[in-house]
């Protein structure tokens, strides 16, 4: 209790662990429904999009949050365009722009600023780069996503199980993957500051996957994946703390960890039902 006292003495941290929870959650709640549709690595993709805008931002002087939101919305946009229209398959489309946007930035930083601490710190993640702004900016867009969750979760439970049910049914199934994708790019950008454009994707994934190992119904993996989010980032920061590690490694080999643990469980249950 001691270690957790001395980490709430520091503003720096309290801002960190207040963005770093919403952004975790949100990401775990999304995380579920692209999962299971086949779609995780968009996670992956966008933060390459966003790194590539932030670059130019940072070496145009403008405010990068303020430039990377909307253009990685429309990276989500156009990858899904793309994808529903068969021309090009999801994963292909994914490595494609991941990779463009990837060389862009690092073409820009090269002949530009350079590798500096804000490059860095949006590449690889810092919480120290968590400024009352940022988390202000992040707390609002969380908030905006988690409430567009909740509210439309029945519609996003329909889209993701069965989509020609769900278009039956009469649900716009275009406006709701749309949706999707545009809350998954809003919750990439925002939390690229505390876990870098490299490690971002995982508070996807992890979560996500680690509650499918032992619970099986849509809404027990969504409020388990949401919950697991929240430990494994505090854990992770509490770690970093005490070890001086990065904050976004740190909660991502927290995630694996909790991954191999509900493996195992799952491992240990089937044994016995054989």
């Amino acid at each position: 209790m001691s270690i957790i006292s001395e980490m709430m003495s520091y503003p720096f941290i309290v801002r960190a662990l207040i963005s770093g929870v919403l952004v975790s959650l949100c990401a775990s709640l999304l995380g579920v429904s692209l999962v299971l549709k086949r779609y995780s690595m968009i996670g992956d993709g966008l933060s390459h999009v966003s790194f590539g805008a932030l670059s130019v931002a940072l070496a145009a002087g403008w405010s990068p949050l303020k430039i990377s939101i909307p253009v990685v919305v429309l990276a989500a946009f156009f990858l899904l365009r793309i994808t529903e229209r068969g021309k090009i398959k999801s994963d292909a489309a994914i490595a494609m722009i991941s990779a463009s946007a990837l060389a862009i930035g690092i073409i820009v930083t090269s002949m530009t600023t350079g590798m500096t601490t804000d490059v860095s710190s949006y590449m690889f993640g810092s919480i120290l780069a968590m400024s009352k702004e940022d988390v202000r900016f992040a707390a609002v867009l969380s908030v905006i996503v988690l409430g567009l969750f909740l509210f439309c979760y029945n519609k996003i439970f329909a889209v993701t199980f069965d989509e020609n049910f769900a278009r039956a049914t009469g649900v716009n199934v275009s406006i709701y993957n749309v949706l999707i994708a545009v809350l998954t790019a809003v919750t990439i950008v925002i939390g690229m500051r505390m876990m870098g454009a490299m490690l971002i994707s995982s508070l996807i994934i992890f979560p996500s996957l680690t509650a499918m190992r032992i619970f099986k119904s849509f809404r027990g993996v969504v409020i388990v994946s949401g919950v697991l989010s929240i430990i494994c980032f505090s854990i992770g920061m509490v770690i970093s703390y005490i070890y001086s590690t990065p904050a976004g490694a740190s909660v991502v080999v927290v995630n694996l960890a909790a991954f191999l643990i509900f493996s195992l469980v799952q491992a240990v249950r089937q044994g016995f039902s054989w």
